[in-house]
């Protein structure tokens, strides 16, 4: 079992050769006609997700030069079906986290706070030892701050792992534990806790919880109705979460670290989300693309966001999302206007869970 706190991470190595665990007894029924998707793409999808379990089910939305088309599969008695799922919600984990940075880019252009401003402020105490930390470095992984906190107890078999870490565990992590790795920013470290301090400390600034700024600010303006956090706020079908072996499990509740990897959404809704990405004039989505840090001559990072160079030259825009129960990748090119969505009931908790990843940009190159 990999370390469970890989969880609601970017997996940053996609690129690479995954060898096929073909399931001799897996029967290919995908309905491919003209207008839904190609017959590679079909065939793609069915060699990634033949090794899952049953009940398994995965939705997606391909956009090429901004028209989308939608399609979904599901996996019954060993056979892979064609369903209509484009409007099914599904945990997407760590995509969260680029919502998370579109609220700030919002609060940065209303003047609410600057990208370099420390976070400190807005608490009524000091850090440990007065360390600083600035909301871009915790929109980009540079903070310092690492993985997970330390006084966060991750059982792995508690199904709902993160629900007991509240507000006053993460203060007392503030004020009494918080170490950071280095003094300045300049050092990628993917954190979870960022993340989560982040959203929370948000959630201050614009004086109501993470949520209701989401749908507020990010949701109603995009039309995204189904796209929520809570499973108990979902007003469209729910598709529940699988452990490895395929067996139901519970949906996470991150409490304070909600900003870290909380949201369900659909195909449909994340699809409308990417389209506004290839407008031109929108300032907000547009400083959250914009590379606030270099990783290596084909890696960087903006608000949220990852980059990625492929080796054709085109610039992949991308994040992905993990937990107990789902795994969901996104994709973009925002100079063809394409992107890829894939959302499934897949846990991250296992290897299997790689496939999305590699399908997704399997897929993203296909268009």
């Amino acid at each position: 079992m990999k370390n469970p706190i890989l969880l609601l991470f970017p997996i940053l190595l996609l690129f690479y050769s995954c060898g096929n665990s073909q399931s001799k007894t897996t029967v290919n029924q995908q309905t491919v006609t003209k207008g839904n998707i190609a017959q590679t793409q079909s065939e793609l999808i069915f060699d990634h997700t033949k090794i899952f379990p049953d009940n398994t089910q995965l939705a997606f939305a391909f956009i090429e030069n901004g028209t989308v088309t939608y399609y979904g599969v599901e996996k019954r008695n060993d056979t892979i079906f064609t369903i209509t799922n484009r409007q099914n919600a599904f945990e997407i984990g760590s995509i969260t986290k680029v919502f998370n940075a579109t609220l700030l880019a919002d609060f940065v252009l209303e003047n609410k706070v600057q990208l370099d401003d420390p976070i400190n402020p807005f608490y009524n105490f000091e850090f440990k030892n007065g360390q600083e930390i600035t909301f871009k470095t915790l929109a980009n992984h540079t903070s310092g701050l690492p993985r997970m906190p330390s006084n966060l107890d991750f059982d792995i078999g508690n199904q709902d792992p993160f629900s007991s870490y509240d507000v006053d565990k993460l203060e007392y992590y503030l004020t009494n534990e918080m170490e950071l790795s280095f003094d300045e920013d300049g050092i990628y470290e993917y954190s979870n806790l960022g993340a989560g301090l982040l959203g929370h400390t948000l959630s201050k600034i614009g004086e109501k919880p993470l949520n209701q700024l989401f749908h507020e600010r990010i949701f109603s303006k995009y039309n995204m109705p189904n796209s929520t956090i809570g499973s108990e706020n979902v007003s469209t079908f729910l598709v529940k979460g699988q452990s490895p072996e395929g067996q139901p499990v519970q949906n996470w509740n991150l409490a304070s670290l909600s900003g870290a990897g909380d949201l369900i959404s659909t195909a449909e809704d994340l699809s409308k989300f990417v389209l506004a990405q290839f407008e031109d004039d929108n300032k907000t989505l547009a400083l959250t693309r914009n590379v606030t840090h270099t990783m290596s001559d084909t890696s960087s990072i903006g608000l949220g966001w990852h980059m990625r160079k492929r080796p054709s030259g085109a610039n992949w825009i991308w994040h992905n999302g993990g937990t107990g129960g789902y795994t969901s990748c996104m994709v973009m090119n925002k100079e063809k206007k394409n992107g890829v969505i894939v959302l499934s009931n897949v846990s991250a908790l296992g290897d299997p869970m790689i496939h999305i990843d590699q399908l997704c940009f399997e897929l993203m190159e296909s268009l």
